[in-house]
């Protein structure tokens, strides 16, 4: 498309149009193309979206996946009492635990498990009664997962506070899942962008929906044009997923077709260019639209983009918020 344009502009001769339009119109078709990548088959590119779309649903899916998610609940100094009875600290659904099957005790940073022999609670399947249990470390190490029937709880570090993160592969939200529902495939969102580094990088203040703050890595931004609009987007590096950009962005579909507090995506690193695919059709939900006990971040405020995204996932037809 963009060499078909290109050869209707240099058929014009000169004495049709003024040489300074014609450099002018020129110019305009290159910087077009500069900001455009190169339409890919249309076919492989909506396999391409297809099985990214299958991803997504597997891992929305799966028995420890956002939709098993039913609880959570932070922890205080000493001891903190876990089961189905609802004077608990920690209180599992109802017909899911004993009463009372345990506590957890938590001594400056450090928690413990204390549980009775017949308490049926496992890690790694084996039966535990005490034990020291690590925490997910604000999501850069790997917790210790307990078990007890369809329930599996750990411990969560955020902002220096400590909760338990409560799953059952049983939840109601997980075995009602309504399913996903997405904008039309179009690549007219799916936009090369340029990369603008930042010298040195910056660490920008994110902040999130249970009124903590994290603070992440900023390389730099990505700049892209859509419908003649240059708009741009901070870009982070996520602990422990430095082999990709990371983009928090709002758009005017918020609050109507779409979450309101926005979305999120992923793009490979810069090419040696500085060039970066920013692919709004693989734009997502976070997980708080699938359940109030998630703890996600909220776009930070000059990743507001005064355009309709209309492309990618839209609100969940049973999200909570």
């Amino acid at each position: 498309m963009e060499r078909t344009m290109v050869k209707k502009v240099t058929r014009i001769t000169c004495r049709r149009i003024a040489p300074g339009f014609f450099l002018l119109a020129l110019l305009v078709i290159f910087q077009a193309c500069k900001s455009t990548p190169s339409k890919i088959d249309d076919a492989a590119y909506r396999d391409e979206i297809n099985r990214w779309k299958e991803r997504r649903l597997q891992g929305l899916m799966r028995e420890d996946g956002w939709l098993s998610l039913c609880g959570l609940f932070w922890l205080k100094e000493g001891e903190n009492k876990f089961g189905s009875d609802s004077s608990n600290a920690i209180v599992f659904p109802t017909g899911k635990a004993p009463k009372v099957a345990g506590s957890l005790w938590m001594e400056k940073g450090t928690v413990r498990l204390r549980a009775p022999k017949n308490s049926g609670i496992k890690h790694k399947d084996s039966v535990v009664t005490s034990l020291t249990v690590q925490s997910d470390r604000e999501g850069l190490g790997k917790p210790t997962i307990l078990q007890l029937g369809t329930l599996s709880f750990y411990v969560i570090e955020r902002g220096k506070q400590l909760a338990i993160r409560v799953k059952d592969k049983e939840n109601p939200e997980r075995l009602n899942f309504k399913g996903l529902e997405y904008f039309p495939v179009d690549q007219k969102w799916r936009a090369e962008a340029k990369f603008e580094p930042y010298d040195p990088p910056r660490v920008i203040p994110i902040p999130t929906i249970i009124n903590t703050v994290e603070y992440d890595s900023c390389p730099g931004a990505l700049v892209f044009t859509l419908d003649g609009k240059t708009h741009r987007l901070d870009a982070v590096i996520e602990r422990g997923s430095e082999d990709k950009l990371f983009i928090m962005f709002f758009d005017e579909t918020n609050g109507k077709e779409t979450y309101r507090l926005g979305r999120q995506l992923y793009s490979a690193l810069p090419d040696s260019n500085n060039k970066v695919i920013l692919d709004f059709n693989k734009a997502y939900n976070w997980p708080c639209v699938f359940t109030e006990y998630a703890t996600c971040p909220i776009p930070p405020s000059q990743n507001r983009l005064a355009v309709r995204i209309e492309a990618g996932e839209k609100m969940y037809a049973g999200g909570v918020h």
